[in-house]
């Protein structure tokens, strides 16, 4: 247990990791219980994290590894559900992200790349998670997004590839963060027709008053208190709109050509079953069978679950893929500061 009291390793003697980081902190939050959870020396890893970051705004996965989008994000993640995100931890990174906004809408892994399923749920949850959400082209990205589901129902990663069923976390998820800014999306979608507003990444800027804790806030700019409430706050809001995919034809392609006989799941029929792709397939049937209902807290009514009821799965905080249950239990152990 002692590297995860630092910053998590992928194995013995191997170097800290912002990935292995991240797994490890979810992992011990879905443990849960005291124990779990003070085993993580919150103020080590903040310096980790801060040791990570660069100039740009990005962070690099590990001492001279890769910068991109996916580093963003596990280490934003980490430090919110562990209430040590800061100031120091966040500046810059908003234009990191928003540099990887591609022409097509969605989010690259770093500048002048192709848009991809991962980073794009990474990216747009970060933003969400720094209360900059706002800067992102959202027409465009749903736009995007909404052209990756493909005719079995599956999402694929990139244009132009084979559906995965790890994307049914990867993009699904991020259509369920959507939900929740749907009121932004369209306050956007206004601005665009009639002009108004600042530039940004081709399309018209807008901002709208979110609630956070006892006040509201700017989508686009700090949010006042705590930066680690975030997550919590988007969390309790309602979802605005209906889901923004085919969340039963998704289901019966997790359920029909990605679930193993043996257990387990996978890509896609003829792969291999492996746990990614059971985490995120699961994750991803999750989100379908959640995203119809409006709140947090309501349970989903027997059309929304493809086959018997019996498949309902837990809900998760699809900002950091845990179960709610598992958050709200972490979020008040970790409620006090380091």
């Amino acid at each position: 247990m002692f590297p995860l009291t630092i910053n998590s390793y992928a194995s013995y003697a191997q170097l800290p990791h912002l990935a292995t980081t991240y797994a490890a902190v979810n992992s011990l939050i879905t443990l849960g219980g005291d124990k779990a959870l003070s085993s993580i020396n919150r103020h080590k890893l903040h310096n980790f994290l801060l040791r990570m970051k660069v100039s740009s705004g990005g962070f690099r996965m590990h001492d001279a590894g890769e910068i991109d989008v996916r580093a963003c994000y596990t280490a934003i993640s980490v430090a919110s559900i562990l209430n040590i995100l800061d100031e120091e931890l966040t500046e810059n990174v908003g234009n990191y992200i928003l540099s990887c906004q591609t022409y097509e809408g969605g989010i690259a892994g770093e500048p002048g790349t192709e848009a991809h399923g991962g980073y794009t749920f990474c990216g747009l949850a970060t933003m969400i998670l720094i209360n900059e959400v706002d800067r992102l082209d959202l027409l465009s990205l749903i736009d995007w997004m909404a052209f990756r589901q493909g005719v079995e129902s599956g999402f694929q990663g990139r244009t132009n590839k084979l559906v995965d069923g790890c994307y049914s976390f990867w993009q699904g998820g991020a259509m369920a963060l959507l939900q929740r800014l749907s009121s932004l999306i369209d306050a956007q979608m206004r601005s665009s027709f009639i002009g108004e507003g600042e530039q940004t990444t081709g399309r018209t800027k807008a901002s709208v008053k979110f609630e956070s804790g006892g006040g509201s806030a700017s989508a686009g700019s700090p949010a006042q208190g705590n930066l680690s409430d975030a997550g919590l706050s988007f969390l309790n809001r309602s979802a605005e709109a209906d889901p923004f995919f085919d969340t039963i034809g998704l289901q019966r392609y997790i359920l029909l050509c990605s679930q193993d006989p043996h257990g387990g799941l996978k890509d896609k029929p003829g792969k291999h079953r492996d746990y990614y792709h059971t985490c995120y397939c699961l994750s991803g049937l999750s989100v379908c069978q959640h995203s119809w209902s409006k709140t947090a807290k309501s349970q989903p009514l027997p059309p929304a679950i493809s086959g018997p009821y019996t498949n309902l799965l837990e809900p998760i905080q699809p900002l950091f893929n845990v179960v709610i249950d598992k958050y709200h239990q972490a979020n008040d152990f970790f409620s006090v500061s380091y």
